[in-house]
């Protein structure tokens, strides 16, 4: 699903050779660098730089990791990434079980002024409280946002930033694929975007990787209008891979204000009125 060949490809051809110091005044074959230029600059072998990009090369010790990462300008994300592809074949990691916990669902009930929600590495949404029912205007249960975001035409214009969204959904999904390669329900859900949708498919080629961590999420809901809402990421303290999302507003904002609106709605006319929760499959 994820491997280290095709992420050396990828991030090799997005490396300016003049940034690095090699001339280019004249016409290039490829992209980015040649392998024997990222060869010469991490201090390996042409052969051996070869076969990584051919897979046949394995282990490769933490000092060419760093080297490859400094030539090809990894940020943290993608370094973390690039060594959790490289220690694949020495260890997998176990795809976690998703199981909320009812003191988590207790949590989810305290926040009752900011749509809060309990995601794991799929995108499944496992948990919301009312506000989040009412922000997406459905069930939580089954709620998957990569495929919401892809693949279900009628609620995209939920997303005022849509290609940001598109761009982030992608860049989650390959860094749970480089931590979770055997997971065969992100298998699945990967097959399934892909399928469906031109656009994921041309981002997955990109090879993008990203860690959600906190920033700007805009949502126009059909009700109550644009809300620019700030999203902050808490990850779960255990080895569930699951995370809890809040989207909050400052106070006396417009998107505080239509929060507020938000939360005077009818629950029961477009989603559940209480913290819901489903267990998605292993």
């Amino acid at each position: 699903m994820d491997d280290l060949a095709g992420f050396l490809r990828t991030r090799r051809s997005r490396v300016d050779p003049a940034a690095v110091g090699i001339p280019t005044d004249r016409p290039r074959r490829v992209d980015g660098l040649r392998r024997e230029e990222v060869a010469h600059l991490s201090g390996v072998s042409v052969d051996y730089y070869v076969r990584l990009e051919q897979g046949r090369a394995t282990q490769p010790s933490e000092q060419v990791l760093d080297a490859l990462s400094r030539v090809l300008g990894l940020d943290d994300t993608e370094r973390g990434h690039l060594y959790r592809l490289a220690r694949q074949r020495r260890r997998r990691a176990k795809t976690p079980g998703g199981q909320v916990r009812p003191e988590l669902l207790r949590v989810l009930d305290l926040v009752a002024d900011a749509p809060a929600l309990i995601m794991n590495h799929r995108l499944d949404v496992l948990a919301g409280n009312r506000l989040a029912g009412l922000l997406y205007g459905r069930p939580i249960p089954g709620l998957n946002t990569a495929r919401h975001i892809f693949l279900e035409e009628a609620d995209r214009g939920l997303y005022a930033d849509w290609e940001t969204c598109t761009l982030d959904a992608v860049g989650h999904l390959r860094f749970a694929a480089g931590k979770y390669p055997e997971d065969p329900g992100l298998v699945s859900l990967i097959g399934e975007l892909a399928m469906g949708s031109e656009r994921f498919r041309r981002l997955w080629a990109r090879a993008d990787v990203r860690a959600r961590t906190h920033g700007r999420k805009a949502y126009r809901h059909p009700l109550v209008g644009l809300l620019e809402l700030h999203q902050e990421n808490f990850a779960l303290p255990d080895e569930s891979g699951l995370e809890l999302l809040v989207l909050s507003a400052a106070s006396g904002s417009a998107a505080d204000d239509g929060l507020r609106l938000l939360a005077g709605l009818d629950a029961d006319s477009t989603a559940t009125d209480s913290t819901t929760a489903t267990r998605v499959r292993d």
